[in-house]
């Protein structure tokens, strides 16, 4: 590991100056004198800013976390054995290292059936960095009680899925005027609302904190700020898609925009972006979840949901941040400070002393998302063709430059 200077470079708050990195730690922010031998790179004309945490990604994908600027993943337990047992914790916890450092999310229960509390201390004393329900929401009031008493008394947040499992099973859409239109089997988009409350009534009995990966609804949202009035220990996600799209994208059968939860409607779409501004909403995510040609290419309902998010969070984030939407500095708060602090992960900001990971960005330069040269495992994007700005020019992880 050798010292690095970064220089002559704007920071998110609009301050320029430059970083000093020291045994893989910053030194220094803004002006200093540069030691001898010092490897230097010259930022001029771009951003140094924290690199990018991702919470609740599907997949390990370094190839494309380091093309979005992320340097920590939290991982969803929705693997293809799922995560609940500690040795399978222990195996993710080095998986992507050293570019990519995987914070895997113990599974709630086993076998993410919803049923029996998985063996959450072991695998919080293994690195599970929280719980998560998975892409499933627990219907049974009595597991989940127990499921925030107990990781709660850990000192781990809970992630849930914020859909109403009884209502959302079988849905592939929102109900709407695109699903009867399209005769796609849908859910009113109140199976969120509907979960979102039942959730907030069991933290505010066992007071343990609780992030709800996606609120993708106005009433949702109303939900999460009321209960963030209350003083409730409550935060909440969301992805560009369903702040950019709306339901309307599945048009002609889009099985990329097949999401989940699904798209919503365009007044749910403008109510998620007025939460933004405001504050309601404390995490922007990628949801990445890459699926190859066989789980795209089939009609709708048989397709798979998700979507190729983790290369595109940042671009599509600087997007809102041009809209007039929200600040430089909120954009990053959104996808580096405030997972940080809510997950207790090092990183997050500029700060001496901070761990360093920092990523240089060309907010300027453009560029066209398109899906097959998308530096990922699969390239499943919503957004193929379209024309964006802002690109990560380097990556640095723990002072080393990858």
């Amino acid at each position: 590991m050798s010292d690095l200077a970064i220089l002559n470079g704007r920071f998110v708050d609009g301050s320029a100056g430059g970083l000093l990195i020291r045994d893989g730690h910053i030194a220094a922010v803004g002006t200093f004198d540069v030691p001898e031998g010092v490897e230097t790179i010259d930022a001029r004309g771009k951003l140094i800013a924290p690199a990018l945490i991702d919470v609740g990604a599907f997949a390990i994908d370094p190839a494309a976390c380091l093309a979005g600027g992320i340097t920590r993943v939290l991982l969803m337990p929705d693997q293809a054995q799922p995560l609940d047992s500690v040795a399978l914790i222990q195996r993710m916890v080095v998986a992507g290292k050293p570019d990519i450092w995987i914070h895997p999310l113990a599974a709630a229960t086993q076998g993410l059936a919803g049923t029996d509390l998985a063996e959450i201390g072991l695998m919080a004393r293994g690195g599970a960095a929280g719980v998560a329900t998975g892409r499933g929401w627990i219907g049974d009031s009595g597991v989940m009680h127990r499921l925030l008493g107990y990781a709660g008394a850990l000192g781990l947040v809970t992630i849930s899925h914020a859909e109403d499992g009884g209502l959302a099973a079988d849905a592939v859409a929102t109900q709407g005027e695109t699903a009867t239109r399209m005769g796609l089997s849908a859910a009113p988009a109140e199976a969120e609302a509907m979960a979102i409350a039942r959730d907030l009534a069991l933290v505010e009995i066992s007071g343990a904190p609780l992030h709800f990966r996606q609120v993708t609804t106005a009433k949702g949202l109303a939900l999460v700020r009321a209960a963030k009035a209350r003083g409730l220990p409550v935060t909440c996600g969301i992805t560009p898609a369903h702040l950019l799209l709306s339901d309307t994208a599945v048009s002609d059968f889009r099985t990329f925009a097949r999401l989940s939860p699904p798209l919503r409607s365009e007044d749910d779409r403008k109510a998620c972006l007025a939460a933004l501004a405001e504050g309601t909403i404390d995490i922007l995510c990628s949801a990445h979840d890459p699926r190859g040609p066989d789980a795209k290419r089939l009609p709708f309902a048989d397709a798979e949901p998700g979507m190729s998010g983790a290369g595109t969070l940042l671009t599509l984030g600087l997007g809102l941040v041009r809209d007039g939407t929200i600040g430089l500095a909120r954009l990053f708060d959104l996808v580096s400070g405030a997972p940080a602090r809510r997950f207790g992960l090092p990183g997050g900001a500029l700060e001496i002393g901070g761990e360093a990971d920092v990523i240089i960005v060309d907010e300027g330069a453009p560029w066209q998302i398109q899906s097959d040269r998308m530096a990922a495992i699969a390239g499943n994007t919503p957004f193929d063709g379209l024309p964006v700005q802002g690109k990560v020019v380097r990556v640095v992880k723990g002072g080393v430059l990858l």
